[in-house]
């Protein structure tokens, strides 16, 4: 194991039985044992239960190596079901490898599901340094540190309160602090922080990294949120069905998982309806939506979004409206490109519109675009949707040519600059 190397796995696999096993009581597993003996039907098992047959196990994780250096922020991304939290578990110890090996150097300090570690029964103050107990350090190491945690958690005010009066929020608010904060040199998370408050996620993320960066330490790191996963680590891995499919640059990772150069991510069928929101179709019907001349939905900062959207009208129409709406991956709205005014047609009649929209004052990201058409009765009236589709989805990023550590983007928009208009120190 390289010097460097904190976390080596070996042909790691992890396999679980499917069913359950056992019953709770040995009464209860006679009489199942019984009634299985004499071709009986098993009476402690559930009504409509599928029933497993005997040995009948599940893959989670096969034949999984890896090597972590100290001081990297891994990001591990995947479908459900692909063994994420599988892995972080095993390296957590918090369950054993069906087969292989694990080595670790160092301390390991883990957040995978709201509350792990702590006891609901004690304070906050009192979990803080049961978990640096648990972590090896000693009551005065704690004691250097715990005003930090508690500042950090923004508890303060219920920090002699039993944790089992927390909500969901503020318990991952302390249980951060306190992996953050105590010595461990392997910070483990899992999607948990997705619990949090927006401002407490920013405020976790630049954590992690000045705890990689500053103090050297190893940050693995599970999330579905790919902005966060982009912010925060320097390597990713792609995991699908229990196997490594992808180790290395974090937007080839993000590019592997969400979908490649040739998948159909540039285009999308609206077939019987899908991906259509329950508004009257008495006018347009959308039947397509492509990025055109495209082979990929990532741009970079200097490229518009050529986008092309076919209809047809489901009866005579004057004059319909077109808006097309940007949100990032939680649905918030960023902003929306609006023309008051396509054309209109006849009934059965199919019609393509060509746009380019400009995605320059957009911050790196996955955003997500949602299409409106609409009619206004008269010049009075409000615009009243007659077709509404959520489709295709945008992946900017920024061109790695070594420029400036910070970017002129906090959230979703890039600002357009500042003008000095007086400076005293000249």
């Amino acid at each position: 194991m390289d010097k460097d190397c904190v976390i080596k796995t070996e042909h790691l696999k992890k396999q679980y039985t499917l069913g359950v096993i056992g019953s709770g009581t040995l009464r209860r597993d006679l009489q199942s044992w019984y009634a299985k003996k004499r071709g009986r039907t098993d009476p402690n098992r559930i009504i409509g239960a599928r029933e497993y047959e005997k040995g009948e196990i599940f893959t989670a994780l096969e034949d999984f190596n890896i090597e972590i250096k100290r001081g990297e922020r891994v990001g591990i991304i995947g479908p459900n079901g692909a063994g994420k939290s599988t892995f972080l578990k095993l390296i957590s110890r918090i369950t054993s490898p069906t087969e292989g090996k694990i080595t670790y150097r160092g301390r390991v300090a883990s957040m995978l599901e709201v509350g792990t570690g702590f006891s609901g029964e004690l304070t906050g103050r009192e979990n803080i340094y049961l978990n640096g107990a648990i972590l090896g350090m000693t009551r005065a190491e704690v004691d250097g540190k715990i005003d930090e945690i508690i500042s950090f958690s923004e508890c303060e005010e219920f920090i002699d309160t039993p944790v089992k009066r927390y909500s969901s929020g503020m318990f991952v608010k302390l249980a951060f602090a306190v992996a953050a904060h105590l010595d461990a040199e392997i910070l483990i998370m899992d999607e948990v922080l997705a619990v949090g408050d927006v401002k407490f996620q920013k405020k976790c993320i630049a954590k992690m990294r000045d705890l990689a960066v500053d103090e050297n330490r190893t940050v693995l790191y599970v999330s579905h949120n790919m902005s966060t996963i982009q912010e925060l680590c320097s390597r990713c891995v792609v995991l699908d069905h229990g196997k490594k499919i992808f180790d290395g640059d974090v937007d080839e990772a993000i590019k592997l998982y969400v979908g490649g150069e040739d998948d159909e991510l540039y285009s999308y069928e609206y077939v019987d309806g899908k991906y259509k929101e329950k508004v009257r179709r008495q006018y347009v019907n959308l039947t397509r939506a492509k990025f055109y001349g495209r082979t990929t939905s990532f741009f970079y900062d200097d490229e518009q979004v050529p986008l092309e959207l076919t209809w047809t009208y489901l009866r005579d129409v004057e004059r319909i409206g077109l808006r097309v709406e940007i949100s990032d991956t939680r649905h918030y709205p960023i902003t929306a490109f609006v023309i008051d005014n396509v054309g209109g047609g006849k009934k059965d009649e199919e019609r393509s519109l060509r746009l380019k929209l400009d995605i320059s004052s957009l911050a790196t990201g996955i955003y997500c675009v949602r299409y409106v058409f609409f009619v206004c009765w008269n010049k009075e009236s409000l615009p009243e949707s007659v077709e509404i589709a959520s489709g295709l989805t945008i992946r900017k990023r920024l061109r790695t040519d070594g420029g400036p550590r910070w970017q002129r983007a906090w959230g979703s928009v890039v600002s357009k600059g500042v003008e000095i208009v007086e400076n005293g120190g000249d």
